[in-house]
C-alpha cells in the first residue's frame, strides 16, 4: 500500500480501509462527499498531521489488518 497515494485511491483500491480509517480517527472519511473531493488530494500521512494522529500508530494498526505500508516520506 503506498502511503503517497491519495486516500480516495486507496479506499478505491481498499473499501474496507474506509471503516478502518474512520475507526483510527478520520471521522470526516464518512461524510458524504468527503472521500470524492478532500480524499483525492489528502494522503494518510498528511491526514495524520493536520489530525494529529501519530502516523506509527496508524501504521502499527494498517499492518495488524495485513496491509504492507509503503511511504517515501516526502510529506507533510
Amino acid at each position: 500500500m503506498d502511503l503517497n497515494a491519495s486516500v480516495y485511491e486507496l479506499c478505491t483500491l481498499h473499501p474496507e480501509l474506509k471503516v478502518l480509517m474512520k475507526d483510527i480517527g478520520f471521522d470526516h472519511i464518512a461524510k458524504p462527499g468527503m472521500l470524492e473531493t478532500a480524499g483525492r488530494i489528502m494522503t494518510i500521512p498528511k491526514g495524520a498531521w493536520l489530525k494529529n494522529i501519530d502516523l506509527t500508530h496508524i501504521l502499527t494498526i494498517l499492518r495488524e489488518q495485513g496491509f504492507e505500508p509503503v511511504w517515501r516520506g516526502d510529506e507533510p
